[in-house]
């Protein structure tokens, strides 16, 4: 087996998924193109702001686009290259992109409602509280964990003590693409420029970053780092979206969109050989594959923190709802490709069937930089180029994080109809206020490290999946719409996620009394983990009685 013949194989799938099955979605369900979106109907210059295709395109997937296409995969890959190329295919296809879709589509259609407000329209109070409480907690998981990737991949040193130059120019550059977006969105609002202008205008600035970062290296420690990123998060949470998330997005998805082209190039010129067997066995290295490689591969095949995008922030973007089947499913496909090119990699790098030694990342930059030093780029360029795209992966997902986990933690603590907000309440409601109690938990998180907070956030991430997919299926009834593309998919995901976080907990639990439970790291992750199981089978037993009955519980 070849790297171009499965890279082939999944660019037909997408391509005729988006084309058919995407585009019968949508009639199925309905799109009126004369429809005001919330995006125009409540245009405040702050959350709800009316931009192009490309531009929403560009922030959906810039901001789902995290570290996972490239990690699951490539670790998933020790099962073999086929389990791993058939969930990306079906999962993306049938799970993802659906998810992705619906969520945009529900949320167009309800005024630009988050998925806490809609389960609380479809579903009742109490679904929509614990959902939340769910969603805010879900996020301290991904901050901590992306803001200690971002951190450990702008360190100053090597872990030999020798400089990263790479990681230092690509901070230089990610500093300045927070100080550029905004002088670029600022830009787009006063002059409003053609699509032409605006996307040469943008290819400068990006080329102009690169140049000047790349001479003025920033060598800082991690803890340094991790400051930096959450203070980045606190300006992010709380600035209006057309001033810095939008701007920052389309730039960095020239970076994102660039790298997943260069990668499906590079297959098609290179023609890798894929060293890993189709099928190594149902349990490896002590892991089963079942629930293991459904967990271990989320962004790619489907993820829940995608629908908390697609509801929270670009559904407030969307000018036509024309829109919302390219930037729902399409950029969903997109991701499923790069998690197809990072597998391909990944098993072209390994000799007689054992995975290459270093990280998802270290692996994925070495054969994309293989590629792109094949086109004629230089090899230091082409280091920081890969170092940034990695760090852009995390930075416009961590910034989108950050402005949902304080909108999760207000619309949570938000009073019912005829209730009154208490003073305790409408302090912790405060914009400023509820961005510090989202961060200060999530900063403490992150200390315990990346590869201690994943497991748990992969497990947490499917399991709200599974949640959202039996909310939206619970909206599709009540509209009287067909949701029956969602039952599979929702039923199987819960399954699934909740045998991977009862095993989590096993394991935790089995480290008392050996010396090797911190509480700090072990402690923390069970706590949440018990509070993610037991709020995600409450709000699914609030959701499947509405589904079953058809009446809104309180």
């Amino acid at each position: 087996m070849n790297g171009l013949t499965l890279v082939g194989i999944a660019l037909v799938v997408f391509v005729c998924a988006y084309l058919f099955y995407g585009r019968w979605l949508a009639k199925t369900w309905g799109i009126d193109p004369k429809a005001k979106t919330p995006a125009v109907k409540y245009e405040d210059g702050q959350d709800f702001a009316p931009a192009s295709r490309f531009t929403v395109f560009a922030h959906q997937f810039s901001s789902i686009t995290g570290a996972g296409p490239v990690t699951g995969p490539i670790i998933a890959a020790m099962f073999g290259w086929l389990p791993a190329f058939l969930w990306i295919i079906v999962g993306g296809v049938f799970f993802g992109a659906v998810q992705d879709f619906t969520a945009l589509y529900a949320s167009v259609k309800n005024e630009g409602k988050s998925m806490g407000l809609l389960i609380e329209q479809y579903v009742g109070k109490t679904g929509r509280r614990l959902f939340l409480l769910f969603c805010w907690l879900f996020t301290l998981l991904i901050m901590a964990a992306f803001a200690d990737i971002i951190a450990k991949t702008f360190n100053g040193t090597t872990p030999a003590g020798a400089l990263n130059v790479p990681g230092a120019q690509a901070a230089t550059i990610s500093l300045l693409y927070i100080v550029v977006a905004m002088g670029f969105g600022v830009f787009i609002r006063r002059c409003q420029p053609s699509g032409i202008v605006k996307l040469l205008v943008a290819i400068v600035l990006v080329i102009a970053m690169f140049a000047v970062g790349m001479q003025a290296p920033l060598y800082l420690d991690v803890p340094t780092w991790r400051l930096i990123t959450f203070g980045y998060c606190f300006i992010a949470a709380l600035l209006p979206m057309w001033l810095l998330m939008e701007p920052r997005d389309y730039l960095s998805s020239f970076l994102l969109l660039g790298m997943v082209f260069g990668g499906v190039v590079g297959v098609l010129v290179a023609n890798p050989t894929i060293n890993m067997p189709a099928f190594v066995g149902f349990d490896v290295n002590g892991k089963s594959l079942f629930p293991i490689l459904f967990i271990t591969i989320a962004c790619g095949a489907v993820s829940g923190f995608h629908s908390l995008v697609s509801s929270g922030t670009s559904s407030k973007a969307i000018r036509n709802e024309t829109d919302m089947l390219p930037v729902g499913y399409g950029s969903m496909l997109v991701e499923s490709t790069l998690g197809i090119v990072a597998l391909v990699i990944a098993c072209a790098a390994a000799s007689n069937g054992v995975l290459a030694k270093g990280t998802p990342f270290q692996i994925f930059a070495q054969g994309i930089g293989g590629f792109f030093t094949m086109f004629g780029l230089p090899a230091a360029v082409s280091a920081c180029v890969l170092t940034m795209c990695v760090s852009a992966l995390a930075m416009t997902t961590i910034d989108s994080v950050a402005r949902i986990g304080r909108m999760s933690l207000q619309e949570f603590l938000k009073p019912g109809e005829g209730e009154e907000a208490g003073a305790v309440t409408k302090f912790l409601s405060n914009n400023f206020v509820a961005t510090i109690v989202t961060l200060v938990p999530a900063y403490i998180l992150c200390l315990a490290g990346y590869m201690n907070i994943w497991p748990l956030f992969g497990s947490a991430n499917q399991l709200l999946a599974a949640m959202v997919l039996i909310s939206l299926a619970v909206f599709l009834k009540v509209t009287g719409r067909k949701g029956w593309m969602l039952y599979v998919p929702m039923i199987f995901m819960f399954i699934v996620t909740m045998t991977a976080l009862v095993m989590s907990v096993i394991g935790i639990v089995s480290k008392f009394g050996t010396g090797n439970f911190l509480f700090m790291v072990d402690g923390l992750q069970l706590i949440l983990a018990i509070a993610l199981m037991s709020l995600a089978v409450m709000v699914a037993k609030h959701d499947c009685h509405v589904l079953l009955h058809g009446k809104t519980e309180a």
